[in-house]
């Protein structure tokens, strides 16, 4: 249709528009202060933890009776 190359040409004046704005409300923004970094959250550590001792039991081959336990089963 002939109306495409027009409708594209206003699209695009548009976004360097809002472009623009966007880089001026940029510059005014005055940047936030330093954030106190974060105490690490016991429960979080706890959990990931025991996350990864299931994770290595379930890794670590089970002896079977009468075999001879590995350097795995001893630790």
């Amino acid at each position: 249709m002939y109306g495409d190359d027009i409708h594209l040409r206003l699209h695009r004046i548009r976004a360097e528009r809002l472009h623009l704005e966007a880089l001026r409300a940029r510059a005014r923004h005055r940047p936030r202060p330093p954030r106190q970094p974060r105490r690490p959250r016991r429960l979080r550590s706890r959990l990931g933890w025991t996350l990864v001792e299931v994770g290595l039991r379930l890794a670590t081959p089970r002896p079977r009776p009468g075999q001879q336990p590995g350097l795995a089963a001893r630790l």
